[in-house]
């Protein structure tokens, strides 16, 4: 089992790089937003590798830290999710993000990535927002962010933003944004909404 490979980036392709260590040119696969893709053709990396073998493909999947390593394990113990859906979804955005994401149960946000529907969404995030405890809610999410778990008038507001077809964090935002405390869920929807609207 390959942990890590240490070599010079040759060459880059739609999905991935090809890293070349003791004169073998290894191709791996990579999420779209990795930072691998920014170094030059030439320059030493080191990347985090798993080695997935099944009975017709031998594939590398390659990352820049080791906690991204470690998040695409997590995706694919849940039931539906392979190495593509695993690597589709840590493409959609930054890694602390989506792990805002999965805690918030921003299923939304999920199904942005190539092949993931809703229901993998939310068996991602029902399996693993506990499991995700590297990120302390209190000073890694924003004000907006914690709005959205509240279970007062605010909190009840992103909840009906979100039935009208906000994402979570969006509409956490929006009733953030709004400024006046003490409000019915009523008056907080009609202000976002009208913020929304400028």
């Amino acid at each position: 089992m390959l942990h890590y490979i240490k070599g010079n980036i040759t060459m880059k392709f739609n999905g991935g790089v090809v890293a070349e260590c003791g004169g073998l040119g290894y191709e791996i696969h990579t999420p779209d937003n990795s930072a691998l893709y920014l170094k030059e053709a030439g320059e030493e990396v080191l990347i985090f590798t798993e080695m997935i073998v099944r009975e017709d493909d031998v594939s590398l999947y390659g990352f820049a830290d080791r906690e991204s390593l470690e998040l695409f394990r997590r995706l694919r113990t849940v039931n539906g999710v392979g190495a593509k859906a695993a690597l589709a979804i840590l493409s959609v955005m930054p890694l602390p993000e989506l792990k805002k994401a999965i805690i918030l149960e921003d299923v939304a946000v999920l199904t942005r990535a190539n092949g993931v529907g809703k229901k993998i969404a939310q068996r991602v995030v029902l399996e693993l927002k506990e499991k995700i405890d590297d990120i302390a809610l209190g000073s890694s999410i924003s004000a907006a962010e914690a709005v959205s778990l509240q279970q007062d008038e605010r909190g009840e507001a992103v909840e009906a933003m979100m039935e009208l077809g906000y994402s979570r964090s969006e509409a956490a935002d929006l009733i953030a944004a709004v400024g006046e405390d003490g409000l019915s869920t009523e008056e907080y929807i009609r202000k976002a909404l009208r913020g929304a609207a400028r």
